[in-house]
């Protein structure tokens, strides 16, 4: 992913409350990705290399209180809204740093010291492979579901127009523009991240998309949601989006007809979900809904439509109705298996042809 896309999703993933991770190699920009960010914001920078950091200068030291031990803050502690920290080396740093950095990402808090409202907070790392010293590579799911992961690659038009701005001498910029397989040897991340779904990264997701225009789903859904539920769940999340179709409502189509014309329109495998979203209908039915059914003749209703719709499904379909509404009437005593037969019954004179009753 070139370094503006890597930018601007880190700002919106942030504005979410959400925490991006950078992977790249050295030297491809992954700092200067947060001091523009800092700067086009109006934040306050701390970068926190935590490969050189011992648990002491992350999390304070302790001091005796009146009663008690208290940590102290750590000199890099904020003390204002408007500051972004930009947590660095995050998987060259020992297991006990980031242990101690877990209560910092889960609650935005070390001990009693409480993040103001507004921080910010990204990570970056270098590619789990072996060209880079690490402790150990990062296993734990627990720790690595916190972040959105985003990998980061050099890209030529980007560091182009960067160099203009930060007084890169000319002749370089007509170089890499003339060469540009010389910008960097190291043009892939490779990422051997298990990232796998889980109801709070759907929760982060969710919130981060919130955020994207349409525009931005088509151009980033798959990066963002792969970033955070993994590249499985991602592409078919994007493609249940691309192809998604609003089928009726079981309830509003049955009693009032409403949008039965649209179910021509659907595909066999989206007809069958809406038979079974008209059993689901059926089977839910309090004993109150019942009565005022039956009381307000709407059982006529449904009889109707469900003719109509008889046209519109494959007859294994609907023929399933009428199976799922017998189960119902052996499977239930008193209002509800009465409610269930007649109902039954009034299908059965309104579609007019022995055959859908045979064999249920």
């Amino acid at each position: 992913m070139k370094p503006s896309t890597v930018k601007y999703l880190s700002k919106k993933i942030m504005e979410a409350g959400e925490i991006p991770l950078i992977w790249g190699h050295f030297g491809v920009g992954k700092t200067d990705i947060a001091r523009e960010i800092a700067s086009e914001t109006g934040r306050e920078l701390i970068i926190l290399i935590i490969s050189q950091m011992e648990p002491g200068d992350l999390i304070g030291l302790p001091a005796r209180g009146s009663d008690r031990t208290v940590f102290l803050k750590p000199d890099w502690w904020p003390d204002k809204d408007n500051v972004l920290i930009m947590i660095d080396e995050v998987n060259r740093a020992h297991r006990s740093i980031r242990n101690a950095i877990m209560q910092l990402l889960i609650d935005k808090r070390i001990h009693n010291h409480v993040l103001p409202e507004g921080a910010w907070i990204m990570g970056a790392a270098n590619p789990p492979d072996e060209e880079y010293d690490q402790v150990d590579l990062i296993t734990d799911p627990a720790f690595m579901s916190r972040f959105f992961h985003l990998e980061l690659s050099p890209d030529v038009d980007d560091w182009v127009e960067w160099s203009a701005n930060n007084d890169v001498l000319p002749e370089i910029i007509s170089f890499i523009k003339e060469y540009p397989e010389y910008l960097s040897s190291d043009t892939i991340v490779s990422m051997r991240l298990n990232l796998r779904p889980s109801p709070r990264s759907w929760y982060k997701l969710a919130k981060v998309l919130s955020l994207l225009s349409e525009e931005d789903i088509k151009n980033y859904g798959y990066v963002v949601s792969a970033a955070i539920v993994g590249s499985e769940a991602a592409r078919t999340f994007l493609s249940f989006l691309e192809n998604k179709v609003e089928l009726p409502d079981p309830k509003s189509l049955l009693l009032e007809g409403k949008n039965i014309e649209k179910v021509a329109k659907l595909s066999n495998e989206e007809k069958i979900t809406l038979i079974f979203r008209i059993n689901n209908f059926f089977e839910s039915l309090q004993e109150e809904d019942m009565i005022e059914i039956l009381n307000n003749q709407d059982q006529r209703a449904i009889a109707e439509n469900l003719k109509k719709l008889s046209d519109l499904v494959p007859k294994d379909a609907l023929f399933s109705v009428l199976r799922f509404l017998n189960e119902m009437i052996e499977k239930n005593k008193g209002l509800k298996r009465a409610f269930y037969d007649k109902l039954l019954e009034e299908i059965a004179i309104t579609l007019g042809d022995s055959s859908w009753m045979e064999g249920i």
